[in-house]
């Protein structure tokens, strides 16, 4: 609606008037420019705030590895871990293969250290990967695979394998055959990172993705299913993991094993 120019007496004399109708006009048209504003400023956020929770350069590599509502992941927590598992493995840790969900993070950070050569496996399908993931698995340093099946590599292809976030997805009947064929790839060790029940669980989204909800067991769970399957824990690797993560007061928020290969 345009505005008119108003006759001086005519606005005092509508001023003076007691009508409310009058008056109810008049407060309208003087709040219709700031509501416009307001409703401009508005979209701008919204704009703005929808561009920076995209995929992309926008997003931080800790933010790719965080789960809905501020949780961690496992994955996250391999980070965390590193120095201590570069220090507890030594020179086993230039040899790595990473399998879990985000694996171009960890691969990637892995890629940029001195004398370190590193690969990864993604469970799942990849979704909203960037430039440098895609490629990673152009050139075959990061492969999607179902390990629900036998890996893709020969006997102690690696010095260290690494699992995150993807053992918690399985059920016993397909644990019996993963882990096993994650232990043949290893030369030096079986690193797994698993969730605490109560911990980590995956929201409803994921359910699809995943293709199950998370099943988070206890510790005693674990060490009675390795038991069961034949895999040891390796105790001095663990002693050592336990003493340097005290001096350091390293609490990771997942459960971290330590297997022979």
């Amino acid at each position: 609606m345009s505005r008119r120019q108003v006759n001086p007496n005519a606005r005092r004399f509508a001023e003076s008037s007691t009508v409310p109708l009058t008056n109810a006009l008049h407060q309208k048209s003087r709040s219709s420019p700031l509501l416009s504003v307001g409703l401009i400023l508005l979209g701008a956020f919204l704009f703005i705030g929808y561009s920076y929770s995209g995929s992309g350069s926008f997003r931080s590599e800790k933010e790719a590895l965080t789960r809905d509502d501020g949780e961690n992941s496992c994955t996250l927590e391999v980070l965390k871990a590193m120095p201590l598992l570069k220090k507890v493995y030594g020179d086993s840790m230039r040899h790595i293969l990473h399998i879990g969900p985000d694996t171009c993070a960890i691969v990637s950070k892995l890629l940029k250290e001195e004398d370190t050569e590193a690969w990864g496996v993604e469970p799942y399908d990849m979704e909203d990967t960037d430039s440098s993931c895609k490629a990673l698995v152009r050139k075959g340093i990061v492969r999607v695979a179902d390990i629900k099946f036998p890996l893709p590599y020969k006997a102690d292809s690696f010095s260290v394998v690494i699992v995150s976030d993807a053992l918690d997805y399985l059920s016993p009947r397909y644990l019996n055959k993963s882990l096993p064929d994650l232990a043949r790839v290893a030369k030096d060790g079986l690193v797994l990172f698993a969730g605490y029940p109560g911990h980590h669980r995956a929201k409803v989204p994921e359910v699809s993705k995943f293709g199950r909800p998370a099943k988070l067991r206890s510790q005693s769970w674990w060490i009675r299913y390795f038991l069961q399957t034949g895999l040891q824990d390796n105790e001095a690797i663990t002693k050592k993991f336990e003493q340097a993560a005290a001096k350091r007061s390293y609490k990771p928020s997942c459960q971290i094993f330590h297997i022979r290969p």
